[in-house]
């Protein structure tokens, strides 16, 4: 059985002007909040700025932003 981070979740969120849906593992949900409020941004700001320069799908695209900031 799965733990609790290796769970995946989905979560719709209006982004570029449309409804989408993007399925992470809880333990990215969790990184991705923590940057957001690092950052003094809402997640949806945070999303739509990952939207805006990803060239991969977007969960993948959020999970390279996350792998990114934890390294810098």
């Amino acid at each position: 059985m799965a733990n609790d981070d290796e769970i995946l979740k989905k979560h719709s969120v209006f982004i570029a002007g449309h409804q989408t849906s993007i399925t992470l593992e809880n333990i990215f949900w969790r990184a991705l909040k923590s940057i957001a409020r690092k950052e003094n941004k809402s997640l949806k700001t945070l999303i739509t700025e990952i939207d805006e320069t990803r060239t991969t799908n977007l969960s993948s695209a959020i999970r390279v932003f996350i792998l990114k900031k934890l390294k810098s």
